[in-house]
């Protein structure tokens, strides 16, 4: 775990998480939501997000893939933002959320963008690991589960957005984990990044 192979170096995969510490990372709001254990991140605890600041591409991605390892449990909310920046407290301002939810209350399901384009089936059970893809190449973002295909959206010139997310925009920017709630619990572990271009 939490290592790449020979070819997935060469193919320019690159590690955001040592499967042993926080390094490179910086929690929100409540630190204490996140911990490392058996070489992964776990989320459980007040809500706070955990973002990557370190030397990878200067934490300031745009066209990239993004993979990594997930394991809920049962009603656990949390999301993978991406195009986001640091802030102390509060939801994330800035960039898209890939939802990670396969039985929390709310409606919205892992690998959708929420609050834009939302997915309403449950691909991955809860208890079992599964392989979050998400790979921004310009205006366009794909998710998958494991090998398929969740969410397929194209920003548009002048993108509608409801109010409070009104910054929900493709820039560039880092990656945060979200944790949600304190009855939530998460587990990512293997997370890599490719540079697009």
């Amino acid at each position: 775990m939490n290592t790449l192979s020979p070819d997935e170096k060469a193919a320019g995969w690159q590690l955001l998480f040592d499967g042993q510490s926080l390094a490179d990372w910086r929690a929100s709001d409540a630190p204490g939501s996140f911990s490392v254990k058996d070489g992964a991140i776990v989320v459980r605890g007040p809500r706070s997000h955990l973002f990557y600041l370190g030397p990878v591409a200067n934490h300031d991605f745009k066209d990239f893939e993004l993979k990594l390892d997930v394991l809920t449990f049962p009603k656990a909310n949390s999301g993978v933002y991406f195009h986001t920046r640091w802030q102390e407290i509060g939801w994330p301002s800035q960039g898209y959320e890939v939802q990670v939810n396969n039985s929390h209350r709310d409606p919205s399901r892992t690998g959708g963008l929420w609050g834009i384009q939302d997915y309403p089936k449950v691909v991955a059970p809860d208890g079992q690991w599964f392989t979050l893809t998400t790979r921004v190449d310009g205006k366009h973002v794909q998710t998958w589960i494991d090998q398929q295909l969740v969410a397929d959206y194209t920003e548009e010139a002048i993108p509608a957005r409801p109010k409070g997310l009104e910054q929900r925009l493709l820039a560039s920017g880092t990656f945060a984990l979200q944790g949600h709630d304190p009855e939530s619990e998460v587990h990512f572990r293997n997370i890599r990044v490719r540079l697009l271009r």
